[in-house]
């Protein structure tokens, strides 16, 4: 089901693309984390919903709700600490591993290499709660494609900016700095997988994960790994920052999965922002369309 791209007033409209709880486990850490064309705001219901149910979020809700560790835990630290320390431009990702094409590519230039889309997508976090997303950005096989990937690439590691004096959460030890993320390669090439460079047709706010973050609208919010600086292609599974922290918690696939609880709370419903009213998680978060991707893995298992 189509979502009906959000008005947004003139004076807000970007003239061209633009280039740019776990708290718990953080206490515990104290005291001892398909087709070939899409359209471009793709939004899966479930049975019975209608497109009102699934308006996006306001600007104002995505920009002040985050969870960004590297400027706090509080859900309103990225929003009050992020836009006043961390340096956007200018901005460089070091694209290498097993491909063809290694190098430190301009953020600006990286962008304007690609076709920019908008894809209105549903953002389920694992902490139960959930926004709909209106994006912009680019999509990540056309990235990787640009790099030339050796067949010996089965997976993609990203890597976040590691800089304490702009991020200042990463004076902590709440996690393993710099922050880690990785795809199996087929996850990465699906066409719903993309990289945002913006929300509602504006640049990506520092709390969003300015100016390059991951968007893979199937996994738990915590997969979609912020100021992206580094891409690298590799032929094992790299761990991701929450698994190494909690791997009883916190999975490689991190697959929306109504069916397999976190181990202190039920992923059975979710709560929308905005709203009081509990919805049913869907699974892959509605978007059943990559569900081939796991035919025969044991989603129980690989969580």
């Amino acid at each position: 089901m189509l979502i009906k791209k959000p008005e947004i007033p003139s004076s807000e409209i970007t003239p061209e693309p633009l280039y740019l709880n776990r708290r718990q486990f953080i206490g515990a850490a104290a005291g001892a984390v398909a087709a070939a064309s899409v359209p471009t705001a793709l939004m899966a219901c479930a049975p019975g919903e209608d497109e009102q149910a699934d308006k996006p979020n306001s600007y104002e809700d995505i920009t002040t709700y985050n969870n960004f560790y590297e400027f706090g835990t509080d859900k309103s630290d990225p929003a009050r600490n992020a836009p006043r320390t961390l340096r956007t431009t200018p901005w460089t990702v070091e694209i290498g591993g097993l491909c063809d094409r290694p190098g430190r590519y301009a953020f600006n230039d990286l962008v304007r290499a690609n076709r920019v889309i908008d894809r209105t997508y549903r953002m389920r976090c694992v902490e139960a709660w959930s926004m709909v997303i209106p994006w912009r950005g680019i999509q990540l096989r056309d990235v990787i494609n640009q790099a030339r990937p050796r067949p010996g690439a089965r997976f993609v590691e990203f890597t976040t900016l590691h800089d304490p004096a702009q991020m200042p959460g990463q004076r902590r030890e709440v996690l393993d700095w710099p922050y880690l993320e990785g795809l199996r390669m087929d996850e990465a090439m699906h066409p719903l997988s993309m990289l945002a460079t913006g929300i509602y047709g504006r640049p990506l706010p520092a709390q969003n994960g300015a100016p390059l973050r991951l968007v893979v609208p199937w996994k738990y919010g915590f997969k979609n790994i912020k100021s992206i600086v580094r891409i690298r292609f590799v032929d094992r599974q790299p761990r991701n920052t929450w698994q190494i922290s909690a791997p009883g918690e916190y999975g490689f696939y991190a697959n929306v999965n109504p069916q397999v609880d976190h181990p202190r709370w039920s992923q059975a419903r979710e709560r929308r922002i905005g709203e009081w009213r509990r919805r049913p998680t869907l699974m892959f978060n509605g978007y059943s369309e990559v569900a081939s991707l796991y035919s025969g893995l044991d989603l129980r298992r690989n969580f």
